[in-house]
Order: C-alpha cells, then structure tokens, then sequence
C-alpha cells in the first residue's frame, strides 16, 4: 500500500505540473437533440464538421460532441444527420458551448420519414478502420460487462478461457485479447494479471460507448498494439443522468446492481459517482461433472470521477475507482470429503487513480499539450487445487502529447514522451520472483489532411525496455474517399508485448501437466497489415453500408504454449518457423423496414503457427463465423425486441491421442449455432427488460478431461471450444432522472 501512496502523490504531482504548460486551440463542444414525444433526447451519429472542410467529429451515445477550432477563419459549424434537416451554427461570437435541436424532414410529397439512430456504425472520419459501440447497442443485450459488449459485434469474439473460474477472453482478427490493446479513456487498462478477468471489471451501465480500431494503432498510445485497440469510454459527469439504475437478475440466483450519479457543482466543477455490486452464491451442475457451471461472486466496484472545465482556457478530468473481488469456483460442495475436494479461489484487490489534463490558449491557437497519468495497485491470491499463484502487479503510466499545426491547416505533427512501470511479485507454488520494467519512450506523429477526400497518418515511436533494450516502431494509416458514398483504408505497422505467462494464463495451473519454460522469453514482435473498403449507400431511401476488409498478422517473434508435443505436457518457448494470421470479413447493414435495423456478417480466419517444426493450425479458433443481428422498435417507442444469431466454424484441438482412449478428443471441434434475445418495454424514465442467452441450450459435453479424477494424471479444465452454460433466462430495469 506504500506503493500505491507514493504512486497516487507522483500523479497528483505530475497532474499539478500540467497547470503551468500551454495548451491548444480554442475547443467548441455541445449536444445535439431531437425532439421525440415532446421530449427532447440526444442524437447519436451525428455528423459535425467545419464548413468546406472534412475536420469534424460524430456525437456520442449522449448526443456530445468535442471539436476543435484550430484556425481562426473556420467560424460556421455543420450538423448533418440523415432524415434530418442539416443547421449551420456560426460561432464568430466565441461560442464555446453548443445545445442545438435537429428538426426531422417530416414530409415530403406526402411521404413520412422516419428515422432512428443506429447503435452501432463505422466512423466516417478516422482514418484507422474504427467500429462504434454506443450505449443504445449495449442496451440490446444484458451487458453486465464488457465481456458481454460484443454479442452483437462482428469483429470481436469473447468465450471462456477454462471450464472452472469463469475467466473470460476476446479475439480479434483471429488473434487472443493479448494482441490487442485494451483501454479506457485511452489509458491502457486490462494487462498483466487483470487480462483474465480484467473485462468483468468493466460493467456495462458504466459504459457510454466502445471503439474497436483494427489494426495496429497509433504511435501516440504505446507500441503493445499488434491487432488492434479497444477503447472504453465511461459516462461524463458533465452530460450524464443526474441518477441512473439498473438492476439484472438471471435464473443462476445472480443478482447484480450498478448506479450512477453525475452533478454540477458550478459552473466549472462537475463529478461523478460509479458503482456496481454482484453477488452469485448458488452452485448448479447441469452436466453432471461434479464441478460448478460458474464461480460464486462477490464484487463490488467504485469509482469517483471530477471534472473541472474552463471554456476556452483548461479542462481537466481526474479520480479513482476502488474494485474488490471473490471468487470461488471449483467442484459442487458435497462432491467430495472437504479434504480432497478441488477448489479454485480467486481473491482480487485493484485501486487505480488517473489525472488528465488540458490547456486552451488564445495566444498559441496553434498548439497544444496533453497530459495523461495514472497508478494502479493489483493484488490477487489464487489456490487452483494444489497450485497457488499470488501477485502483486504495481504500475505507473505517463504519457504527454504535444501537437502543432505547420506549412498550414492540412499539415499536424504530434509528438511526445511516455514512461511505464510495472513491478511484479509473484509467488508460484511457494517460489517467489520478481520482475521490474521500466520502459521511457518518445514518438512523432505526422498527420496530412487536404479536408477533401484524403488523409493520412505515419508515426514511429522508439521506447527503451530495460530487460530487452530497442524498440522501434513505426505506423502508417490511410483513408481515401473515392467518392461521396465509398471510403478505402489502408494500414500498416509494428507492435511489441511482453509476454507474462502465468499472470496472463490462469489455465496452467488448472491441469495435471508439467510445465516446461524451455527459454529466456523474449518480446512477441508482430507486423499487421490490412485494408478496408466502406460503402455508403440508400435501399428505398433509407441508408445502408456495405464493408470488407481483410488483415494479416506476421510475426518475427511470439510465445509458444505448446499443448500438441505430450497431452500431459505444456512447453513454452520463443517461436522457431512462421507463425501468421489472415482475417477477412463482410458485413452488411440497412433498415429493410420502417424501425428494423438488420445486420449480417461472415468472417473467415486462417491461423497458423509452427508447433516442433510442422505448421498447424492454431488451436481453438474458429474457421470462420456469421452473425444476423435484428432490432426491432414499435411505432410508439414502446416495445424494442432484439434477437441475435452467431454461427461459430469448427475449430482444431490439441492433439490428445496420447491420452488413455476414453480422454481422447476428436481433431476437431464442430461447428455450433447461438441465438440470443431480448425485449424491452420502455417508458418515460424506465426500461423493463427480458431476455435468454443460449436459446436452443447447445453445450459442449465434458469441458473439463478427467473431472472424475482432478488431483490425476489426466486432469484438464483447458478445452474450451463452445458453450458451457446452457439456455439461461433474465430479467432487468433500467431507471433514469435527466
């Protein structure tokens, strides 16, 4: 805990520094509105954009917008949606803060337009190939983390990493969670020993919206990004309810709660408070392996947000967020006598501050400078069985960005200094040892814009890791728009992790195999490339998009969890051969019918690494999946039904043949189907919410190999291909005071 005081008084310091820099242009931000029902509600998507420009930005869940006014000639502000009127705002008067209401086009030779805002759309403006989540999409599911943020999603994939604790993964472009860079509020939040149960530390009704950039990322974030970037974007205290509820319940006994409340103190201070409780103290066993279907929880997590806003001079956002978790999985209490019977509990302690901090100069309008801090404390003890595995994850982060125009508006340079810190003690069966990085870096960001059609962003970054010395790393991504309604990307860069096995893997410790680190682990190094062609267009009047895209990921370095050499055997080691992945996927999307989104995708992936010198297939990825996705919402606004289907390919398995013949498992996995649906009643100021996960209850038989036996030879909890909770029912309300 000393550590953690003396890491929350270095931010507070560093935080207070950033008073006495310089910072930008003047910034113009806002909401945008309809009007529904009488009742005034925030617009989503919106498009707003500097006249005879392509400088602009798109409205939040919450209808919020930030941009930036860089020059002084750029005085009148576009705001373009479709079936709505576009407004122009002239801002010469040195308006700051914008509230406008968008008028619908409500006939047009006796003709009604009807529209809603889309919950989830491809950034028109980014010229990384970014998806957006916004909290109408999140509603579409029970989304009680972010781990449950994506059932609706194309691009991302979440399953269950072991049978036992509940521990929960994502993948991207074919590629594990690892590989892609995890933030919230662009501070790197899910690595080390929070990447196995970091998403369900995010709890949905905190969440205001997701973007999912594919690819590597920019330099300006760090250079672990290989994949691509999750960014989490909480709910401001500056634009939020003044009190939101919701309250979910499931037919496991699992009871979860999460409130928020934002205030104005004055006209420059605003804060906010977060919280979020779980309880699940209920085992079941529907297959009848002895053990649990999922772990007894207890949670609860806090955080407390301050913002402090001076139109046209500082902004700042600073707080802290206290999350402690237990969790007890393992076999059903009376399976066994209590003194051999296999238990797994993880007790988690996580304390985190961050400070971020802006400046707005009217002398300089040229310029400006970010600061962004932040600490955090891990502390997890864990018994697997016999194993135990403890750690204590300490981390400090500073990043400081400056940007400046020059030649003239089309041209920007960012450039900047990083520092991270990571302390680990971990303690593996009784065994301690220790690890420190320290990793400074600096990086130069050049980005062109001829506020037509095209532009263009190259960046290199060089950080010096004090284990493994060098790392360079360069980017470029590029955004070409064809015409009015087709937009071409292109993207190709770097990325480096530091791989931390038994942080990262909590799947070792839950098998009966001997664990062989053939090596010193040096850092996975990776090149993706990939690109991507949007195309915008209307089916009887109403707007559709059409998207493809394909990526390829080359490693030069990675590590090796071999399963495949001894099925009572994991080898780890650098990899020796090629290792590489391609993912190529198309969707579509449109409204076929007045208040009915439809969505449809297919993905193909081919992921192959070099195992004892033969190129196989990676082990537990799907060859390919397709998902249709329906939103339907009634006239009156009332009733919003939703129903989602995710086809799943097959997968590989590691080889078992070697294993006595009734623990063998076939080659392959087969192909399975998942539906999911909702239906929620809306009212004024609350929502009531029904829904099933898992509707046809397609289980994987016998996820766990030998649970008859689990202190045997043959014990693993490791084979996780597909579902393992059958068809599960829930219940919500969401209640809200603006």
């Amino acid at each position: 805990m000393n550590q953690l005081k003396k890491i929350i008084i270095i931010t507070i310091v560093f935080n207070l520094t950033g008073y006495f820099s310089s910072l930008t242009a003047q910034q113009i931000n806002g909401h945008v509105y309809e009007v529904s029902e009488n009742q005034k509600k925030p617009l989503v998507g919106v498009n707003v954009y500097w006249l005879n420009t392509t400088i602009g930005t798109v409205t939040d869940a919450n209808g919020y917008f930030e941009i930036n006014r860089k020059e002084p000639h750029l005085k009148n502000l576009i705001f373009s949606y479709v079936g709505y009127r576009n407004d122009t705002v002239d801002i010469s008067d040195g308006k700051s803060h914008i509230h406008i209401t968008l008028v619908a086009s409500k006939e047009l030779q006796e003709t009604v337009i009807e529209t809603r805002g889309s919950g989830a759309y491809i950034s028109r403006l980014e010229p990384t190939f970014t998806e957006v989540i916004t909290s109408h999409e999140l509603q579409r599911a029970a989304c009680c983390n972010l781990s449950e943020s994506f059932e609706t999603n194309p691009s991302v994939d979440v399953s269950y990493s072991d049978a036992i604790t509940g521990a929960k993964q994502i993948e991207l472009l074919g590629l594990s969670g690892i590989y892609s860079q995890i933030l919230t509020e662009n501070i790197p939040s899910v690595r080390g020993p929070a990447i196995p149960y970091g998403l369900l530390y995010v709890p949905g009704p905190w969440m205001s919206s997701i973007h999912i950039s594919k690819g590597t990322s920019a330099v300006i974030n760090g250079y672990e990004s290989i994949t691509g970037q999750i960014n989490v974007e909480y709910k401001k205290p500056e634009d939020s309810e003044k009190f939101f509820l919701n309250v979910y319940t499931n037919d496991l006994g699992k009871v979860e709660s999460s409130i928020t409340s934002a205030h104005q103190i004055n006209d420059n201070w605003y804060t906010m408070i977060l919280a979020h409780g779980e309880y699940l103290n209920r085992p079941t066993d529907h297959n009848k392996n002895t053990f649990m279907d999922h772990p007894l929880v207890k949670k609860y997590n806090v955080m407390n947000r301050y913002r402090y806003d001076k139109p046209g001079k500082m902004e700042s956002m600073f707080g802290f967020r206290i999350l402690e978790e237990d969790r007890n999985a393992g076999q059903m209490p009376n399976a066994a006598p209590e003194d051999v019977l296999y238990k797994a509990h993880i007790k988690t302690s996580r304390y985190e501050a961050f400070a971020k901090t802006g400046f707005f100069s009217q002398r300089n309008p040229s310029r400006s400078l970010g600061t962004i801090f932040s600490g955090t404390y891990h502390k997890q003890n864990s018994i697997f069985g016999n194993n135990t595995y403890d750690v204590i994850h300490q981390n400090f982060y500073a990043n400081i960005i400056h940007e400046t125009p020059f030649i003239n508006n089309h041209h920007t340079l960012n450039s900047g200094v990083s520092f991270n810190y990571d302390h680990f003690d971990e303690t593996i069966n009784n065994e301690g040892q220790h690890k420190e990085e320290i990793v400074p870096g600096v990086f130069t960001q050049y980005t062109y814009n001829n506020q037509s059609n095209w532009s263009a962003i190259a960046g290199i970054r060089y950080d010096h890791h004090n284990l493994h010395g060098h790392l360079i790393t360069p980017r470029f991504h590029s955004r070409l728009d064809i015409n009015e309604n087709i937009t071409w990307r292109a993207s190709i860069g770097k990325g480096y992790r530091m791989a931390n096995i038994f942080a990262e893997n909590p799947l070792l410790f839950m098998n009966s195999r001997e664990i062989y680190m053939e090596e010193r682990l040096l850092p996975e190094e990776a090149i993706n490339y990939g690109t991507s062609i949007t195309y915008n267009f209307f089916i009887v009047g109403r707007e559709s998009t059409f998207s493809t895209e394909f990526y390829r990921t080359d490693f030069n370095n990675q590590v090796i969890i071999n399963l495949d050499r001894n099925p009572r055997e994991i080898h780890i080691y650098n990899l020796d051969g090629q290792s590489y992945s391609n993912s190529a996927q198309a969707s579509f999307s449109t409204e076929p019918i007045n208040r009915l989104d439809f969505l449809a995708a297919i993905r193909w992936t081919d992921v192959k690494t070099t195992y004892d010198e033969e190129l196989k297939s990676k082990p537990l990825v799907n060859t390919y999946k397709g998902l249709i996705s329906l939103s339907y919402l009634t006239k009156n606004n009332k009733w919003q039904i939703d129903l989602t289907s995710q086809f799943n390919g097959r997968s590989r398995l590691p080889d078992t043949s070697l294993l006595p013949e009734i623990y063998q498992k076939p080659s392959y996995a087969p192909s399975y189907t998942i539906l999911n649906s909702q239906i929620t009643y809306k009212r004024k100021n609350w929502d009531i919410y029904l829904g099933v996960e898992n509707l046809t209850s397609y289980v994987q038989k016998d996820p766990i190999i030998s649970y008859e036996n689990p202190y045997g030879d043959y014990f693993d909890a490791g084979f996780i291909w597909g579902p393992i909770m059958p068809r599960m029912f829930y219940a919500g309300l969401r209640f809200s005071i603006e």
